[in-house]
Order: structure tokens, then sequence, then C-alpha cells
């Protein structure tokens, strides 16, 4: 027998309304209860009735592209889970999703995907961006003069005419990471910051937002020094030797996205670990087990699975039902863990 509402709503501990509102995406309800009703309702086997809808929408031939960079890195492979999620669900009522995965980054292949993409006759694009002045061009183009709508998932470019933004506020989550280091390095000391790609928009948010925090709020931490590890594990190692090397006074690293084994390696290796405080991002298996072992003091998460999924079904609602989406920015949640609660 198919799952009902019903049942869903008890093993939930919800109501059945509640249940309807997370699953069709209407009405108020907190972005985790809703993730966590829809993976309840998924694990169940539950299967929506919108045959008539379906039978509609293939008339329309509605086709969404997904274009993703950064594919090498651990976090971009659990946003990619969230993307094949939606891609499921909009299949299932007769659209077609695409799904482009690139590794590193290559705005040049991202322009001549979405041109692919507009060729083919897709009306709308969600993607991860890069700060390239010919994609900002392409992005606008797109948006303003052909009519197709980009949803930016995972980092963001405002200047573009972009949909809407779902992700974690980088910037924001910077700063957050800036209040930590200060409080447990006591206000003092030199920190190091290791980041990815120079032309992730999302990793430079989080960089700004933590160096302008700590130069208002602890103005006796030094940012000894900025190192790229274009995210690359041996990399960011090589960035934390040298960092060891020339500050023998270190008191803190701030890793803003991958590459955070080698630098608790680094450090494990060098009798550092616990001494040099340490932030990173992402609850990846491997970050949490560094967590548990103290050589990470706090880890600040974000959801990958809704920065997959929900830009997928921003478009498909827009494309099908012309709703629009609530806000331009669709921030996902900071999370803090710290060896106490992973």
């Amino acid at each position: 027998m198919p799952v009902t509402l019903e049942e869903i709503a008890r093993a939930a501990g919800v109501s059945r309304g509640t249940v309807d509102r997370a699953l069709h995406d209407r009405g108020r309800i907190r972005p985790e209860v809703a993730a966590e009703i829809k993976k309840l309702a998924l694990e169940m086997g539950y299967q929506p009735s919108r045959a008539g809808k379906a039978l509609a929408m293939s008339g329309k031939k509605i086709k969404i592209g997904v274009i993703l960079q950064y594919m090498e890195t651990p976090f971009m492979m659990q946003t990619l889970k969230g993307v094949q999620e939606g891609k499921q669900e909009v299949e299932s009522l007769g659209g077609i999703v695409q799904i482009c995965e690139i590794e590193k980054v290559r705005p040049d292949k991202v322009i001549k995907l979405m041109e692919d993409m507009r060729r083919q006759g897709f009306q709308g694009i969600a993607l991860t961006p890069s700060e390239n002045p010919e994609l900002k061009k392409v992005i606008s183009k797109y948006c303003k003069e052909y009519g197709i709508p980009i949803v930016m998932m995972n980092a963001d470019l405002e200047d573009t005419g972009r949909l809407c933004f779902v992700g974690q506020d980088n910037y924001q989550s910077g700063r957050t990471a800036a209040g930590l280091m200060g409080e447990i390095t006591g206000g003092k000391g030199q920190v190091g910051v290791i980041t990815g790609e120079v032309s992730n928009p999302g990793l430079k948010a989080r960089r700004n937002g933590f160096t302008e925090e700590l130069q208002k709020c602890y103005p006796h931490i030094q940012v000894a020094a900025v190192c790229y590890s274009h995210d690359e594990e041996e990399e960011a190692a090589r960035a934390t030797e040298q960092l060891l090397v020339q500050y023998p006074q270190l008191t803190g690293i701030y890793v803003t996205g991958h590459g955070v084994s080698g630098v608790c390696r680094v450090l494990k290796k060098a009798g550092k670990d616990g001494k040099i405080r340490m932030i990173a991002n992402d609850f990846l298996e491997e970050n949490k087990k560094w967590l548990k072992e103290g050589t990470i003091n706090f880890l600040i998460g974000q959801d990958a699975r809704t920065q997959g999924y929900e830009p997928v079904m921003i478009l498909f609602r827009l494309l099908f039902d012309q709703i629009k989406p609530e806000k331009e920015l669709l921030h996902t949640e900071i999370a803090i863990k710290t060896r106490y609660n992973i």
C-alpha cells in the first residue's frame, strides 16, 4: 500500500498539515524541518500523486540545466546528491534535468555548457560560479537578454541579474570563525588563513568576513598570512609547513574550505595539534575525525543537500507553476560543531 501523509506525520512527530506543507513547498515551515520530513518521506517510499500535473507538464517540455564546478572537493560531492534528488523528482513529473560536472575552476567550460544548454532549449540553469569577468557578462546576458533564469548555488555573484542564491552566507560564516578564533586564543596572537581557489567567490567572502571581523573586534590578533591551497590537500599541507617556519609563534589557523586533512597532518607531525587553535569548514567524515581527536577546535557546517536540491526545485516551480522564490538570498544555516556535539 502507498505511504500516506498521516503515516509520515506520525513517524515525524508532526501534524499532517506540516507534512503537506513540507512535501509541497508551501506555507511557512523551517527549512531544517522541511528537509527532515522530505528525507523521512523518501526513506518510507512516499510517492507524490501528481499524475495530472506530470501529464500537463509533458507538453511544456521543461528542461533545467545544472553546472557544478569544484567537483574534486568532497563538499561538492555532497551537494551533487541534493542535485540528483531534485533531478529525480523533476524527471518523475516528465521534466528533464541535465547535470554537468567540472573539476577545478573552468569559467570557459561553464560558458560553453551554458551556450549548449541555450541552443538545446533549456529554460533555466543552476550553477556554481567563479569570479571571472567574462562569465559575469554571459550570466547577465542570459538573465536580461535571453530571459533564462540563473540560480547561484554554493557561492554568489550578486551583480549579474541572477534570480537568487541558495547557500550559506559566506561572509557571515567568516565572521563566525573570527569570533570563535577570538575566544579560543584569548583575543591575541598570530593566525594564518588557508583558502582554496582565488576565484571562488564563496571562499573569498569567508576570508573577508574573517579578517574584517578580527580587525574590528580583535585588534590584537594579527592575520600573519593568507595562503592559497587551490583545493589541494598537499598544497594545504605545504602552506602549513611554511606558516610554521615563518611564524613560530603562530596561535591559530582558519581553513576556509578544502585541504583540512593536509593541514591537520602537518600540525600533528609537528606536535602542534591542540596547541595551535584551528577552525575549519564542512561536516565531512574526515573533518569530523580530526575534530574528535582535538586537532580541530571548531567545524562550521553548511547544508549541502539543500544547496543542491533547492536550486533545481526553485527553477522547476518557476517554470511550471510561475512561482518565484520568496527571497533573493536563501541562506542555509551556519552550524557549529565541537568534539562534544559532533
